[in-house]
């Protein structure tokens, strides 16, 4: 085998379909766009999930259920990452746990939540802890400072 010889893999290449080049083509007159309508004229559009007049499918199903705008979404922060992740005597923030890579992206508030263990006395800065985390990290010797 050459590299003259060496081609496409067979069916890998279609060739483009040229309409509107006389009737002996196959595709001449109405170049495949039918006889009249909407789709048959030029800068024929319509917008997404257009359903020719019918009342669209996401207008007919019904809605349920409400969706609080005012919601708070919490970053949730476990006293375990913390003690894997920080040295004893370190000031845990929102802009530390962004530097260690420890929160997913987005601007959130932080929740600290007590599950595991926490042996080091750190002071962690938070939004909003739980009672039994606040418990926790007091016990070892740290401080906790809301935002």
């Amino acid at each position: 085998m050459k590299l003259h010889d060496i081609g496409p893999t067979p069916g890998s290449h279609k060739r483009r379909k040229r309409v509107g080049r006389g009737d002996s083509s196959g595709w001449g007159k109405t170049a495949g766009r039918g006889e009249k309508g909407q789709l048959s004229r030029t800068g024929a559009v319509h917008r997404p999930f257009f359903e020719g007049g019918q009342i669209p499918l996401f207008r007919r199903l019904p809605k349920r259920g409400f969706k609080n705008a005012d919601r708070i979404v919490y970053e949730i922060v476990n006293l375990s990452i913390l003690e894997e992740n920080f040295e004893a005597g370190a000031v845990v923030s929102p802009e530390t746990l962004r530097e260690k890579k420890l929160l997913a992206k987005g601007d959130h508030a932080i929740k600290i939540l007590a599950n595991g263990e926490i042996s080091k006395a750190l002071t962690v800065k938070a939004d909003k802890f739980s009672a039994a985390a606040v418990a926790k990290i007091e016990a070892a010797g740290g401080k906790v400072e809301n935002l």
